[in-house]
């Protein structure tokens, strides 16, 4: 398990190095755990979080899956960085593939109106 856990954090480090958010364009940053699905956009010069939105947020009445829930969370976001003006953002996909439910995300985020 440890192997595991230390192979997550150099890929962690490695995705990291070459991305840096300023205020005008900050790092929007996907956490994925099992359930839920969380994204930031950060200030890296600041180190401060300037918007948040997470499937916690949503007010979800039927039952849908978690694909659908994160392209969703991608919107929500999105609408909040505009009302923030923030229009272009560095993706952050973490030590996560580009691929599900990360890339769901990315592609709600596109389509409330970011640019990356």
């Amino acid at each position: 398990m440890r192997e595991k856990l230390e192979k997550k954090e150099r890929r962690k480090k490695r995705v990291r190095s070459k991305i840096f958010g300023t205020r005008e364009k900050p790092r929007l940053c996907v956490f994925r755990s099992a359930k839920h699905i969380y994204a930031q956009l950060i200030d890296d010069e600041r180190a401060h979080t300037l918007v948040s939105a997470s499937d916690l947020e949503l007010k979800i009445k039927e039952k849908k899956k978690k694909r659908e829930i994160a392209f969703e969370v991608g919107k929500l976001v999105a609408e909040k960085a505009l009302k923030k003006n923030i229009e272009k953002v560095v993706f952050d996909r973490g030590p996560y593939k580009y691929h599900g439910r990360v890339k769901a995300l990315a592609e709600g985020a596109r389509v409330g109106g970011l640019k990356f």
